[in-house]
C-alpha cells in the first residue's frame, strides 16, 4: 500500500474541524440557521474548488503548488495551522453564543477548500 498523501489527511482533519464549526454554530447561534449554515459551506467551499481555478486563469496567475511538500517537511508544521484555527474558531459561538456565525462558516469552508485544492493538486502531481 501506498503511504498516505499528507495533503488529503489535511483536508480530511480541516473537513472534520469543519463539521465542528457546523455544531457548534448550529447549537450555540442563533435558532433556526444550522440549515443555512450547512447549505453555506457546501456552496462555498465546492465553489471555491471549483472557481477557483478558472479564476486564477482569468487573471493569469501562475497555479500554486501542493501545501505540503515533500522535499520540505516544514511545510507540513505551517499547512497544520489551517486545521487549529478552524478549531479555534469552533470555540468561539461556545464562548459567545446567541449571535450569528454565518460569517464563521464562511471563512471555516473557504480554508476547507484551499485544503482540498491542495489534495487535489498533490493527486495530479506526477511522481
Amino acid at each position: 500500500m501506498k503511504r498516505f498523501e499528507p495533503n488529503l489527511l489535511l483536508a480530511i482533519s480541516t473537513a472534520f474541524a469543519l463539521a465542528l464549526v457546523l455544531m457548534t454554530a448550529s447549537l450555540f447561534g442563533v435558532p433556526g440557521t444550522a440549515l443555512r449554515n450547512i447549505l453555506l459551506a457546501v456552496i462555498c467551499a465546492g465553489g471555491f474548488v471549483l472557481l477557483n481555478p478558472m479564476m486564477q486563469r482569468m487573471m493569469k496567475i501562475a497555479p500554486r503548488p501542493p501545501m505540503i511538500h515533500p522535499d520540505s517537511p516544514g511545510t507540513a508544521v505551517w499547512a497544520g495551522i489551517f486545521p487549529m484555527a478552524v478549531i479555534a474558531g469552533a470555540a468561539v459561538p461556545v464562548f459567545w453564543p446567541g449571535h450569528d456565525y454565518g460569517l464563521l462558516v464562511l471563512i471555516a469552508s473557504i480554508w476547507f477548500g484551499v485544503t482540498v485544492e491542495s489534495a487535489i493538486k498533490a493527486m495530479r502531481r506526477p511522481d
